[in-house]
């Protein structure tokens, strides 16, 4: 592996991905930690260092479960048959009865009495469908998603993202392979059914996750991005990671036809002010009636009481949500697309010229004897899988079942004692951080805390004085602090210009790494920032 210089980084620091750019520091700081006794600390990516263990071993128990089931069919050693529905869930209860030491099996029997005591599932369906889905001997019918596993998965997004059935009326959910997977087919399929078309002007609230930023520039999109930044600055001179009145008018703007958000946000990950949800709502009532909205809300549950925009604007919204973050679970790649089944993209379809309607319905006439009526949700199901194979569409089974496991083990939790850990994970970590680098915490209902973004020109004159932004912005780039933290001290962490934030920011994951890291990172990085101060000093003498 050779030696990576400053200048290489200089030259490909902006022009590329954030995510790529970050593999390069891993390669400098892996060449500097070999040379020391110290750790590479990779703070650029946001893979949570836990997992919800107790949800796992329930859906690890169950499958043994799923396995006496297919013996208790056909027994022919390595050869089984599909497990049958008369009778189960007697047999599983006999199994829990005689398995009482078996991990997680009394959070097993308690999911399977949630469905069916609160959920009123009949008990022999309900037990089928999750055991042949946790074999995965079948094809996922129907295909948006299992029956009884959607209405587990919808309490879930009920309670933790506040879906509101009450004012937005019955939504439908289509389990994806995480919040990557859902904004492709999304994008895809707005695309298809004439919704967007190419060089039409589209909205993103930034900072923001950096494909957001790609995706709409693709030749296969092209679309006129409008940017609605976060621009606002609180009586301290610190960012608040909310948007202006002034930044949010832009979306008064009819001829913005979407509206792509990440709620709470990436990097900073703070929710949007119920003040902005406010504006936003009265813009959309009063002035862009049929805006679009795809709300990715996959670090919500890290909020008490978060609420996403598909609770106040129902109608306009498509809510986006991941399991991965939360649950330790990114491997296991579970997300969800959910739509209200009053929702503009349906007015939207119906509303195009016939000319156009006439090629969607074209599009879809497999599906359905009368294409029009097929619903914009399952017009995405059917995208995802070229249509044609549509019959094969879905989520796997087995993903389906530990969806459904971890959403039941959620509303099982009366007192949140799962929520109360993740969050006080990750402030705790924060504090850790902030405390090594001397700088206060404004406590902010908002801040999910999963990140934190830090204004490094605001931090420092803070610290050093407005002379010493004006001599670190002629003498240095953004690029000369990551570098020298990956360098020196083996830390890699992510600039924050490549998500749409100010250019002189850094984002810092707090989920990936063990507590005391944080303080080590903020002991290296403010290290850094006094080393440059001090040649400023002498300079000045």
């Amino acid at each position: 592996m050779k030696n990576i210089s400053r200048l290489e980084l200089e030259n490909i620091y902006g022009k590329i991905s954030p995510f790529e750019f970050k593999n390069k520091l891993i390669e400098l700081a892996t060449l500097s930690n070999r040379k020391s006794t110290r750790t590479l600390l990779d703070a650029g990516r946001g893979n949570p260092n836990w997992i919800a263990s107790t949800p796992r071993e329930a859906f690890f128990t169950f499958g043994q479960f799923a396995i006496t089931e297919s013996r208790y069919t056909w027994d022919d050693g390595d050869l089984t048959g599909m497990p049958k529905k008369t009778g189960i869930y007697k047999r599983f209860c006999t199994y829990v009865e005689n398995n009482k030491f078996m991990p997680g099996i009394d959070t097993l029997k308690a999911i399977i009495d949630y469905g069916i005591e609160e959920l009123n599932f009949d008990k022999d369906e309900f037990l089928h469908e999750l055991t042949d889905a946790i074999i995965g001997d079948n094809y996922p019918f129907p295909d948006r998603m299992l029956i009884h596993i959607e209405k587990i998965v919808k309490e879930y997004l009920k309670r933790e993202m506040k879906y509101d059935v009450e004012t937005g009326g019955e939504f439908n959910v289509f389990a994806v392979e995480g919040a990557t997977a859902a904004m492709c087919y999304i994008f895809d399929s707005l695309i298809a059914n004439n919704l967007l078309l190419k060089g039409d002007k589209i909205a993103i609230m930034t900072p923001v996750f950096t494909p957001y930023l790609e995706i709409p520039h693709l030749p296969r999109y092209e679309f006129e991005v409008v940017y609605i930044n976060a621009d606002e600055i609180d009586q301290n001179d610190e960012h608040t990671w909310q948007c202006s009145n002034k930044e949010l008018e832009k979306l008064s703007n009819p001829d913005i036809k979407a509206l792509f958000v990440v709620n709470p946000s990436n990097p900073p990950s703070v929710a949007i002010s119920q003040k902005s949800i406010s504006k936003i709502v009265d813009i959309v009532k009063t002035k862009n009636k049929d805006l679009m909205i795809i709300s990715d809300d996959v670090y919500g549950t890290f909020i008490h009481g978060f609420r996403s925009l598909m609770a106040d604007l129902p109608y306009n919204t498509i809510g986006v949500y991941s399991y991965s973050k939360y649950f330790g679970v990114t491997g296991w790649r579970l997300g969800t697309i959910a739509l209200h089944e009053n929702n503009v993209f349906d007015k939207l379809i119906k509303e195009l010229p016939y000319s156009i309607r006439k090629r969607t319905m074209r599009r879809y006439a497999d599906l359905n004897p009368v294409p029009e009526n097929v619903p914009f949700i399952d017009r995405i199901v059917a995208d995802s899988r070229q249509v044609s194979l549509n019959h094969t569409a879905g989520l796997s089974t087995p993903q389906q079942v530990q969806m459904a496991f971890f959403s039941a083990f959620t509303l099982i939790d009366k007192e949140n004692n799962y929520k109360d850990k993740t969050i006080n994970i990750c402030k705790t970590r924060k504090k850790l951080l902030f405390d090594s680098l001397d700088i206060g915490i404004n406590e902010n209902e908002n801040d999910a805390s999963y990140y934190t973004q830090i204004d490094l020109l605001r931090l420092c004159k803070k610290r050093y004085g407005e002379e010493f932004v004006e001599y670190l912005k002629a003498n240095y780039k953004p690029v000369d602090i990551l570098f020298d933290l990956a360098q020196k001290s083996s830390i890699v962490l992510l600039g924050g210009g490549g998500f749409a934030g100010p250019e002189w920011s850094i984002r810092i994951s707090l989920a990936n790494l063990y507590d005391e890291a944080y303080s080590e990172i903020g002991v290296v990085l403010k290290r850094i920032l006094d080393s440059y101060a001090d040649d400023w000093k002498k300079l000045q003498s």
